[in-house]
């Protein structure tokens, strides 16, 4: 039990940290990010980015995902993306 909650633990990712790994990536981006569960691990996150425009949802949103550098599904349990261009 006391290792099971010791993961949860390191496993659980901050918002900021989602937020800067994002804006490494989409430098112009605007990040607004929620913790929908309040557990660190269930997120949804709205990004504003010029670096979206042309692109599909599916292209946007892997934009997304590659930014968060192999941490979805690791640190990072969920996340709801919602991308919008600039």
């Amino acid at each position: 039990m006391v290792n099971k909650l010791y993961e949860l633990i390191i496993m659980a990712m901050d918002l900021k940290e989602i937020e800067s790994l994002i804006k490494e990536t989409l430098t112009d981006a605007t990040v607004e990010i929620q913790d929908l569960a309040g557990d660190g691990n269930h997120y949804s996150a709205t990004i504003t980015s010029s670096q979206f425009s042309g692109k599909s949802k599916i292209e946007q949103h892997k934009m997304v995902y590659n930014s968060l550098k192999g941490k979805m599904g690791n640190e990072l349990h969920a996340l709801a993306i919602k991308t919008k261009e600039q």
